[in-house]
Formats: structure tokens, sequence, C-alpha cells
């Protein structure tokens, strides 16, 4: 045993976080001859303790026994190609990772619960594979609290760190007796991979990780990874840990969302108050719905849906906003100007240049801080400062009495909607924006708007008034 271990400490390199990528396949063999050697010619705990402290300094990780009749192994052996991206991550966590044993000594074993679903708790006692997440717990903790790793909103960070501070080793598998779907653990036939395990793994095998490192690279790590708070502890804690115990980068930031829910209750099956959203988008079109939920429902809170909040939102944000100021301007132009419009940047009036200039700056801030609602207000400030300047200036006048002041007034009204149209909309509500473009004849990307010819073509209304039944 002292001989196989002289011989691992003599044959790999070690990097701050264990044995670098190049040595692993020889860490691996190394372990399964010393273990096999352990487990066939040791029947004390005592002695498989005593080599696993060895192992331990040799390696600088640390092994932990859940229970006095623990066996110890690790994980190896070929995947499918189909499974080659958990494999891939699963065995390289597995390099002294993983270890076997009881989840709990004794007493009433674990407790498994769902309170959202409101079942009733089961309780059960197994023998699993575990990761040891506290090997990395004080990592992921050191780059949230420097900001390296960012949460938001920063009450979804303090939750995230008071789990942290709790957080233990986590079984990564169930017995293939009680779960028969999933994938198996490599070289244990007799356990399927705990299914957070092999979902986390999506995010990377989206991208090729085992079999495309160039397209890997490029789109690793993720600037933004959006999560229900439900799953924060899997997606901020488990996957975190994970991807550091394999070598990998940690996504740039991790923003929480809060539930969609039904008179105070959220969404469930088991409940039975799920409400389509296949129905609502063929009744309301996407945009609507789309409108209503990130305008309607702040991004770090739970909200209510109801067809009466969307009605009174469709109504009074979209057709007497948005709605409105596309087809007065519209108009105005079709029947005054033959429905064409020259822009001319030298008669925009600039105070409209700094409104512009201002609530773009507080919709960028909005967005960079996962303030989705927000960034939306802001938007409908700016519509709602183009309504009061066409109201204020009265175009429907001017166009009989200052033809020149006219075209003034209409120009500003056009510059005001191509911004709203061409950047402020489109990530919230991109078929509007696409229709809205349509109605002006504008292009998606205009390179020289100085001179640019803008030709309505109108069209139905946006968005008809909508009676909600009683």
């Amino acid at each position: 045993i002292l001989h196989l271990a002289s011989e691992l400490a003599g044959g790999v390199q070690k990097t701050e976080r264990g044995f670098t990528k190049k040595d692993r396949a020889q860490l691996i063999d190394a372990f399964q001859r010393i273990i096999s050697v352990i487990t066939m010619g040791t029947d004390t705990e005592a002695e498989v303790n005593s080599f696993l402290d060895i192992l331990a300094y040799l390696s600088g990780l640390t092994f932990v026994s859940t229970s006095s009749n623990s066996s110890f192994g690790v994980p190896g052996g070929d995947a499918e190609a189909n499974l080659a991206d958990v494999e891939k991550v699963t065995q390289a966590i597995s390099d002294g990772y993983l270890l076997r044993g009881i989840a709990y000594k004794g007493g009433d074993g674990l407790v498994m619960t769902n309170v959202l679903h409101k079942t009733k708790p089961e309780t059960v006692k197994e023998e699993n594979w575990f990761f040891k997440l506290t090997n990395y717990k004080n990592e992921i903790k050191n780059k949230i609290e420097s900001g390296e790793l960012e949460i938001k909103p920063e009450s979804k960070k303090n939750e995230l760190l008071n789990l942290l501070g709790d957080a233990e080793d986590v079984s990564f598998s169930r017995p293939a007796s009680k779960l028969k779907w999933g994938i198996p653990v490599p070289n244990d036939p007799e356990s399927t991979l705990y299914v957070w395990a092999d979902a986390l793994t999506n995010y990377i095998s989206a991208l090729d990780y085992a079999s495309d490192e160039k397209k890997f690279n490029e789109y690793w790590p993720a600037d933004v990874h959006l999560v229900g708070k439900d799953i924060l502890r899997f997606h901020a804690m488990i996957w975190p840990a994970m991807l550091l115990s394999v070598g990998l980068k940690l996504p740039k930031s991790i923003y929480v969302h809060g539930f969609i829910n039904v008179d105070g209750q959220k969404m469930s099956k088991t409940v039975g108050n799920v409400i389509d959203p296949f129905k609502i988008i063929e009744k309301y079109g996407a945009d609507v719905v789309r409108y209503f939920l990130l305008r309607e429902i702040p991004s770090d809170q739970d909200g209510d849906f109801s067809e009466e909040k969307l009605i009174a939102r469709y109504n009074g944000d979209l057709a007497n906003g948005l709605g409105n100021l596309v087809s007065r301007v519209a108009t105005l132009i079709e029947n005054n100007m033959d429905s064409e419009l020259i822009y001319s940047s030298s008669v925009i009036d600039e105070e409209l240049k700094k409104a512009v200039v201002r609530i773009k700056e507080k919709y960028g801030r909005a967005i960079d801080n996962f303030l989705l609602h927000e960034a939306l207000a802001s938007v409908w400030e700016l519509i709602s400062i183009a309504n009061v300047y066409i109201n204020d200036h009265k175009p429907w006048a001017l166009a009989k009495e200052d033809k020149a002041e006219f075209l003034t007034v209409m120009t500003n009204a056009v510059f005001l909607i191509y911004t709203l149209s061409n950047f402020l909309l489109d990530p919230f509500v991109p078929e509007t924006a696409r229709k809205i473009r349509e109605v002006f004849g504008a292009e998606e990307k205009i390179s020289q708007i100085d001179g640019y010819k803008f030709i309505i073509k109108k069209t139905t209304p946006l968005f008809p008034r909508l009676i909600a039944k009683s």
C-alpha cells in the first residue's frame, strides 16, 4: 500500500485544488489499485482510515466516512456517446471526491418532503455516493463575497451565504432498485446518478463540453445564469462546487427570480391551479403576455397573474400608451405629408435628447441589476413624454397653420418612436417593435439616419382595446 502511495505521490503533479487534468487518468488508476488492496485485504475501519489519512496528506483531499460499515471506491469506465458530457464531469469529480457510505447512522434516517407540492414527508435510509461539497464551500463563499460570483437580488445572496455556512456533503446517487430511470453511476450499475448532477451538466453539455473544446471555450463561462428562487441552492452552491471540482470557471452572475402565483399560491399541477401559457398566448399574443409578466411582476419578487390584471395593463399601457402614440403619429404623417418624412437630426429638441439619454441610462442600470420591471417602467416614461409632447404641440393644428413647425414636431415624434422600436422595446416585445418599424418603413439597422426617408405603411391597430368579461 505504501509503495503504491509513493508511486502516486511521485508520478503526478498537483495544483491548488488537487491534481491536474493531465494526470487524472493515472490518478484514477492508482486509486483503483490502492482501494482494491484495501477492500480485499483489510478488515478494520482503523486500518482503512489510516490509509485514507496518508492519501489525504499526499493529495490535499479530505476523506470522510459517514458510517462504520462504509466501503470506498472510485467510479470509472466508459459512457455511451450521448452521455459523454455527464460522464466526463462525474468522472472528473470522482477523482477522490466521491465516497461510498450510508446517509445516516441509525435514527429515523433522511426525511424527504416537498412543502410546495404539499405532499406527505417520507423517511428514507439508503446507501449512496456522496459529493464532497464541504471541500468547496469556503471558496464559493469567498467568490460571492468578493463579487466574482454575483448573485442578484441582494436578499438571495445573503440567503445563499447562510446556506453555505451549514452546508454538508451531498448525496449524489440513489439505489437503482428505487430509481430505475436515469444515468448509472460509472462502474456501479446498482446506483443511479442524482438527477440534479445529471441536469446541471446540461448547461455545459449544450456547448459540447466533452467533444468541442473550441466551442465550449467560446461560450463558457456564462455571463448570466437565470434561475427560480426554489432552485437557488442547486445552482449557486452545488453547481459551482461541481465546476470547481472539475476545474471549470463559474458563471459570472446568477439572477434569481420569484414565482408567478395565482391567488397568492405557486402554480402547481399537484394543487391544480396551473394556467396554460399556450392558451393565454393564443388568446392575447406572445408580446402581450411577455409585457405583462415582465412589467407587472417585480423581477426579484413573487407576483400574481390574472386575466383581469393582464387586460388592465393591456388597455392602459399598450393600447392607450404605445398603440395610441404610434397610431397618432403615423396618421398625421400619412394625411399631411403624403406618408413620407425625411429625417433631419438638426431639428431634434435638446430637451428630448436629454430625456432619451437619461432614460437609456436608467434602462441600462435596471437591466444590469436584474430589475426588468423597472427597465420597462423607464420605457413607458419615454412613451408618456412622447404623448405629452404631441398633446402640447398640437401638430393637427400646425399642419394647417405652420408647415415648417409641423415638420419639426413630426420629426421629433419619429425620433422618439425610432428610439423606442429600435432600442428599448425590442428585447421585451420584439414582435411589436418589428411591427412599429414596418409602420414607419424603418430598417432594423439604419447606418445613416440623416436624410433617411420614413414611409408610412399603416396596418391594423397594434393593440385594439379589450373589454373584460364580467
